[in-house]
């Protein structure tokens, strides 16, 4: 019932949308619709929320921000299509996705890129390396304007616990669309399973899987947790989520409002950062409450039998060698900070 509603919806908006392809009302406000794939009361959602009231303190006489989460425009896949032809102006989308576009992107679905959070989120701010990689999909119609933290990716389970690799012979795990991750399951020895996000819960449920992997959020926000009552800290990846514009909306900004809008993307990141942190340990207990179980194995036996996978992908793709190296010199300095106190 759900995905009819969500499609019935989906249908409204777009004929809305053809039929005043201007994207102004009466009031000649132009509207600014935005996507999200999460719950209103994600991290996500709250960081498009600060956008919004940013934006329209600053230049409500001329926008009309509108946020539309929960899948309401459709899956991600839909929602980056709808973008890339200015049906909307703006979508969050995964990381695997802008694979697809520009395989620049795959850098980040290498499992164990980063050894920490603050390697991760230092790569994630340095423009020096992320610019390029940022405009890499104007050619595609959008380009990317900030990220959005997705916290550490780990395995979680319907009936057995992943102590390690050898665990997850045999089982089904779905996988974000991307080659890597696919290669990644192939390395640990789990079927990957790929799938649209929204599609997970019933596929737990009905036991077309065995499994996922994703954040913590994804036990409440999404429900998981009522499935599967076991999760794993193996930290394979730490993958952010992308916010991308419509190449021709962004190309059209004054430069001032320009200006206005690259300040309120740094608002979308550091409001979702925020939130967050504060939301991981809030889920943590309400996945306890739904009697999951976290498990913390031994993170190095994962790594040894996906780590082949950076030489394989570094040698298909060698534009991403600079990038990696960079992002390994980034890794670098920080060890050196640690030590010198």
């Amino acid at each position: 019932m759900m995905r009819i509603l969500k499609k019935i919806f989906l249908g409204i908006i777009i004929s809305g949308i053809t039929i005043n392809l201007t994207g102004c009302e009466k009031n000649h406000k132009e509207i600014i619709r935005i996507a999200n794939n999460q719950a209103a009361d994600h991290p996500t959602n709250i960081g498009l929320r600060a956008f919004e009231k940013f934006i329209e303190g600053k230049l409500g006489n001329k926008y009309d921000v509108q946020i539309f989460p929960n899948e309401l425009l459709g899956s991600q896949v839909n929602t980056v299509e709808l973008t890339q032809t200015g049906a909307i102006n703006f979508t969050v989308a995964s990381n695997a996705i802008l694979e697809s576009f520009d395989n620049i992107y795959q850098v980040f679905n290498l499992p164990y890129l980063f050894s920490s959070p603050e390697q991760y989120h230092r790569v994630m701010d340095d423009s020096e390396i992320m610019d390029p990689i940022f405009k890499s999909t104007k050619k595609s119609g959008f380009e990317a304007v900030t990220w959005l933290d997705a916290g550490t990716r780990n395995f979680y389970t319907v009936k057995k616990p992943i102590n390690s690799p050898d665990d997850l012979n045999g089982l089904k795990i779905r996988v974000q669309q991307s080659a890597s991750n696919i290669r990644m399951m192939e390395l640990l020895g789990g079927a990957a399973t790929p799938m649209g996000f929204g599609e997970v819960y019933t596929a737990l449920q009905q036991g077309v899987i065995d499994g996922a992997e994703n954040n913590e959020l994804a036990l409440t926000s999404n429900k998981h947790g009522e499935v599967c009552k076991y999760y794993s800290y193996d930290m394979h990846q730490m993958v952010p989520d992308i916010l991308i514009g419509n190449e021709k909306f962004l190309s059209n900004l004054t430069p001032k409002e320009r200006e206005i809008f690259q300040e309120g993307f740094k608002i979308i990141s550091k409001t979702q950062r925020e939130a967050w942190g504060k939301a991981v340990t809030v889920a943590k207990e309400q996945a306890k409450e739904m009697n999951v179980k976290f498990i913390y194995p031994n993170v190095e036996a994962f790594k040894e039998k996906v780590l082949p996978l950076h030489k394989e992908v570094l040698e298909a793709n060698p534009k991403l060698k600079p990038i990696y190296e960079k992002i390994q010199e980034v890794g670098k300095q920080l060890g050196e900070e640690k030590s010198n106190g």
